[in-house]
């Protein structure tokens, strides 16, 4: 009696015990292996999985694998006319091959161009090396003759001093009416006649010319505080012209104009002010197509 007594107040002692303990206190099992509160997810599956049961290989049960198959085309529809075979076209030419081979692939090295490319087109990027080892480059061969303007020596004063440069005054044409004028800065004189002669090259422009080589029409043009006039002349005239506005004209190819410089002597801003006199002008067929008139009733 006296141990039934006993059991029953320890019983009752503990749990007065485990009932005072705070209601956030957990008892988590203890395990061999950390537990990972991270959920794990599955990726889902979009595409059907295809069961053995589902494929359906009873057209294979009549078929004997050693058995000789007789291909049957199938018959063709009425006014079918099959195409011509390839040896029956006719021959090509060996100038139709090269023409061909030409387009896919360019001009040849051999010198000879039948669409009429430029076969030396690729010199330029050949660098070639001078007897002081230095490299060498020849001059692009694109039907562009080249001309200084104006070579000067210009400083840049840094903090350590002064930096001189060489800055020149190129101008580019073809004589047959492209023209472009480019100027460019280096610390040798070859380097900036170089560069000025790319710029020139990336802005040519066309000047309209009448059959005479003359100008269509006068025409007036000012780049900074430089101002040029044109003005058309008389076949057997010549270019009356001075400074760069000659030299823009005479590599544009017009041999009988009249030109004067109105505004300053800047070498550079004649230049440019002679490519916007040139670009204002219009041949008359395109003045009689904009306005939708007859090329005559333009001198009625």
């Amino acid at each position: 009696m006296a141990a039934t007594t006993a059991t029953i107040a320890l019983t009752l002692s503990s749990f007065t015990l485990r009932s005072t303990i705070p209601s956030k206190t957990f008892f988590f099992p203890k395990t061999s292996k950390p537990i990972s509160l991270r959920r794990t997810f599955r990726p889902l599956s979009l595409t059907p999985q295809a069961k053995s049961s589902d494929i359906d290989t009873s057209f294979f049960d009549d078929v004997n694998p050693e058995e000789d198959v007789v291909f049957e085309p199938p018959t063709p529809p009425e006014g079918f006319t099959p195409p011509p075979s390839f040896d029956e076209g006719p021959e090509e030419t060996e100038d139709e091959i090269a023409a061909a081979y030409e387009e896919l692939y360019g001009p040849a090295y051999s010198g000879v161009s039948v669409l009429g490319n430029d076969v030396y087109v690729m010199d330029s990027k050949v660098k070639k090396s001078s007897a002081f080892g230095k490299v060498k480059k020849e001059k692009v061969r694109d039907g562009f003759e080249e001309r200084v303007v104006q070579v000067r020596r210009v400083t840049k004063v840094v903090k350590g001093g002064k930096q001189l440069h060489f800055r020149a005054i190129v101008v580019v044409g073809d004589k047959q009416g492209q023209v472009g004028v480019g100027v460019g800065k280096a610390k040798e004189v070859i380097g900036a006649v170089q560069k000025s002669a790319v710029n020139a090259r990336r802005n040519i422009i066309t000047i309209p010319m009448t059959k005479y080589l003359t100008f269509p029409h006068r025409s007036e043009g000012d780049y900074g505080a430089a101002k040029v006039m044109l003005r058309p002349a008389a076949p057997g005239t010549g270019v009356i012209a001075g400074g760069a506005v000659r030299i823009v004209l005479e590599m544009a190819g017009v041999e009988n104009a009249l030109g004067k410089q109105l505004g300053s002597k800047n070498a550079l801003n004649n230049a440019r002010a002679t490519v916007v006199a040139v670009q204002k002008m219009k041949q008359f067929r395109e003045v009689a197509q904009e306005r939708g008139i007859p090329m005559e009733e333009l001198w009625k």
